[in-house]
């Protein structure tokens, strides 16, 4: 039994991967790119941000995994939501408390909002193999 709309999660799921790949390597080898875009003061330690990126990139190789097998995915998608959905929280916190500028929002709007939708559909057609896997590894 395959997922309802098997294909279209599949190209979502590897453009996410490539994207979070493509981004997170930017950003390990240019870490003082958004302060310097969003005019803010050079990091004193851009490894942070360049962490940041590993991880980011990371999430890429989760993301490949999901297009590969829709089917078995539902798990690494959620917390990708998750992280989708906390990521901006966070951002606002910043933005509103005068930390950062609203330029900043570039990183949720391409890392974070353009996905909410797409990884929201996948959860739901996903959700039935899951709670299919919960059952079974329950028995």
């Amino acid at each position: 039994m395959m997922i309802t709309r098997r294909k279209w999660h599949r190209i979502v799921f590897c453009l996410a991967g490539c994207y979070n790949i493509a981004w997170g390597l930017y950003s390990s080898l240019a870490p003082q790119w958004l302060f310097r875009f969003a005019g803010l003061p050079l990091q004193n330690y851009p490894q942070i941000f360049a962490c940041l990126g590993m991880v980011i990139g990371l999430y890429g190789i989760l993301y490949l995994e999901v297009a590969r097998v829709p089917e078995r995915g539902w798990l690494l998608a959620a917390v990708g939501l998750v992280g989708k959905i906390l990521g901006p929280i966070g951002l606002v916190y910043l933005i509103a408390s005068g930390q950062w500028p609203l330029s900043t929002i570039i990183l949720s709007i391409t890392n974070d909002f353009i996905w909410w939708l797409p990884f929201a559909l996948y959860l739901v057609d996903a959700w039935p193999f899951f709670a299919r896997e919960l059952k079974v590894s329950n028995v």
